[in-house]
């Protein structure tokens, strides 16, 4: 649905920024690469460079094509360029964009339709390893997929798989590589067999034509001639082929990214590409980001100082400068377990909203899907509502397609004499949408909430066009259908620190910043915990005006064995604390000084030394072990016999290889360390949630067991 705007002059379009900004828009030809900081307005940058170059004269809309990575973003950056008076320009992500020109291209490439894209990966992955006689669970088949996904986006085939996953220090979920490989070749022969592609396929195909077909690459060039990539940090090694056979050797190319927030590195993204830009494009211009519009300058200080702590590696991060005025100091609490910890972030909640703040405008942040439960529960004690981020897409849920099937019958009679949202709140009542929350939780609550999101929909757009009837807001709805851009939702935001990326709230918690959380016990490389130090980045610049920290000392009915990230260590004076905040010394975060790389000036991550012999230990079974694998070990043999015929009983009586419940190198830690309770599990490489959810109890009682014995 487009709306009619007053094209700006293009001096208004410069006056709305910043110095920097303004260097971004006013130079809209030429490559240039934006360092943009959490907050700093690059989107409103790069949408004023299109704008400013279309109003100048230099560009038409139709030749600039803005590809990001969200359909939220590139609906974003489609309304901010109709407000600035700019119809016609293209913002997609990369694979809307590829797909619209596979579609194009097909019948004059290969001839006919295209395949159809298949819509979930899981039922042909399966079918992949029933064919190979492999058996395995839900959360592995999930594991599996994501693998395949990793493979195909860096560009491996079956044959080069294990090779680039051994480079990568990448393990296969639940099998060596070399049987990952052959679950790779044999989801490509079910594909084929159904005669369906996947979304890595999109971009393969469309490489594969433009690649292939000078003709057709030359029509893509000649209606697309300026390039704008936001979130280029995260750009695959596909994608940035496919770039690069867009723009086919020319340079009017600008690129937009911030190293600090590279959290995708496990899907196969790299900022390897937005730090080698200038080398690739000699004189292309730099622009830094630092104005940060969001946060407070107290958030920002502690998130400037996360990102450059004493074992950081970040590479091209800009420091934020705050442009808002100071607010109170960000929080870090302790709570005894978990429980205690959800039911203080959910009292400090309601106490918000009590005095007037709004649900909307509030989120608590988790390292992981497991830590909301216990959330769930103290929220709903509290009669906080909320909303989970990172579940089944908007459109896709049943009640939204049920109501847009109402929405759409209703529109064929609408006279156009009731106001918009009440029209379409009688409309959505026919669906079992009420003005007051249902007292309940579960399926019955995010219905009511996704039908809610509807009405305020309805109500945003009659305050924006009040001339508006039912016949537009269907359209508006299809259009966001069409590109997956759902409308915000009333309740407290319940995501992980990965789905917030790109979003910003008032009042961010985030919980569980303890160590074998942020970081993750499962990054055991350098480059995994610099990562880690990323993510807690990301979850900071997400608040803008108040920030809580907190982390438990135990899990459920354990008690201690946690201890603060080392991320939080040395932030004294930046927190407000009841408890000290440990200093930034090595023997109190737990991290060991390494040794100085070579011309880098920089410390490199921290890495375990081996309990037995004190050398650094190097590869992955060594850092599971706790010990280099030459050294003795150190394990009851009872325990390990008793472990390894666990082992086998379990395997057998799921029905997988014994190397999915417990690989060798694992089952010998286990016997070695003697954990005793859930923390000392997951204190150990190897041993994620959901192993511990699957099998903790019976490792714990086996070991008690045989403890006890004479």
């Amino acid at each position: 649905m487009s709306e009619s705007v007053v094209a700006p002059d293009p001096e208004e379009i410069l006056a709305a920024l910043d110095p920097e900004q303004r260097a971004v828009a006013t130079a809209p030809l030429g490559p240039m690469v934006v360092l943009a900081g959490a907050g700093t307005g690059k989107t409103r940058a790069i949408t004023h460079r299109v704008a400013y170059a279309v109003h100048t004269g230099v560009l038409s809309p139709t030749q600039t094509l803005a590809v990001t990575f969200t359909a939220r973003a590139a609906g974003e950056m489609r309304s901010r360029l109709r407000v600035l008076g700019v119809e016609g320009a293209q913002a997609r992500t990369f694979h809307a964009a590829a797909l619209r020109q596979l579609h194009y291209f097909w019948p004059q490439a290969i001839g006919g339709g295209a395949p159809q894209v298949l819509s979930q990966k899981a039922p042909v992955v399966a079918e992949a390893l029933g064919r190979l006689r492999l058996e395995v669970d839900r959360t592995v088949l999930r594991d599996v997929a994501a693998e395949i996904e990793w493979a195909k986006v860096s560009m491996l085939t079956a044959e080069g798989y294990a090779a680039g996953a051994r480079a990568a220090r990448r393990e296969a979920p639940g099998m060596d590589h070399s049987a990952m490989a052959k679950v790779l070749d044999a989801y490509e022969s079910c594909k084929a067999d159904r005669g369906v592609i996947d979304f890595e396929d999109v971009l393969l195909l469309t490489v594969g034509i433009l690649e292939d077909r000078e003709d057709i690459a030359a029509a893509v060039r000649r209606q697309y001639r300026a390039f704008v990539v936001d979130e280029y940090q995260d750009v695959s090694t596909l994608q940035q082929r496919l770039l690069d056979a867009w723009l086919g050797g020319r340079r009017d190319v600008c690129v937009v990214g911030d190293p600090a927030q590279t959290i995708y590195s496990f899907t196969g993204a790299s900022d390897r590409h937005l730090l080698g830009f200038s080398a690739r494009y000699p004189g292309a211009s730099t622009v830094r980001l630092v104005r940060n519009y969001r946060s407070t300058p107290e958030v920002l200080e502690v998130a400037n100082r996360v990102v450059s702590g004493p074992t950081a590696t970040a590479r091209g991060a800009v420091r934020l400068v705050a442009q808002r005025a100071a607010g109170p100091l960000p929080t870090l609490r302790e709570y005894e377990d978990d429980a205690a910890e959800a039911q203080a972030v959910a009292r400090s909640i309601r106490d918000r909203l009590d005095t007037g703040a709004s649900a909307g405008d509030i989120a608590v942040l988790v390292r992981t899907n497991g830590q909301t439960e216990v959330l769930e529960s103290a929220l709903a004690e509290e009669g906080v509502p909320y909303l989970i981020r990172g579940g089944e897409r908007f459109f896709n849920r049943a009640e939204v397609r049920q109501a847009l099937v109402l929405l759409r019958g209703a529109a064929r009679t609408d006279a156009g004499d009731v106001a918009l949202p009440d029209l379409v709140g009688a409309v959505l009542a026919g669906a079992g949408w009420s003005p007051s929350a249902p007292g309940v939780r579960g399926a019955a609550r995010e219905r009511w909430e996704s039908l809610s999101a509807i009405v305020a929909l309805a109500d945003e757009l009659a305050g924006t066009r009040p001339e508006a009837g039912l016949v537009e807001f269907v359209a508006e709805l299809d259009e966001r259908a069409a590109a997956q851009h759902a409308p915000a939702a009333a309740g407290v935001t319940l995501a992980s620190l990965h789905a917030a990326k790109g979003l910003e709230w008032d009042h961010v918690h985030v919980v569980g910043c303890s160590e074998g959380l942020i970081p993750i016990s499962l990054a055991d490389t350098p480059a995994g915990v610099e990562e880690e130090r990323r993510l807690l980045y990301v979850g900071i610049t997400r608040a803008r005006r108040t920030l809580d920290l907190s982390y438990a000392l135990g899990r459920g009915s354990s008690r201690g064995g946690r201890r603060l990230s080392r991320f939080l260590v040395g932030l004294d004076g930046a927190l407000d604390s009841p408890v000290p905040v440990p200093r930034a010394r090595h023997a109190a975060s737990g991290v060991r000084r390494g040794p100085r790389s070579k011309g880098s000036g920089r410390r490199r991550a921290p890495v375990p030394p081996c309990r037995v012999c004190g050398a650094t230990l190097t590869t992955s079974a060594a850092r599971t072990l706790g010990r280099c694998e030459t050294c003795a070990a150190t394990a009851d043999p009872s325990l390990v016999d008793a472990l390894r015929t666990w082992r086998t009983q379990r395997a057998a009586r799921d029905k997988v290889p014994a190397y999915i419940v417990l690989t060798d190198v694992t089952l010998t830690a286990l016997a070695e360390r003697s954990p005793r309770n859930t923390d000392d599990l997951l204190a150990i490489p190897g041993i994620a949630e959901r192993k511990v959810e699957a099998y903790g109890t019976e490792i714990l009682a086996l070991i008690a067991d045989e403890a006890s014995r004479p």
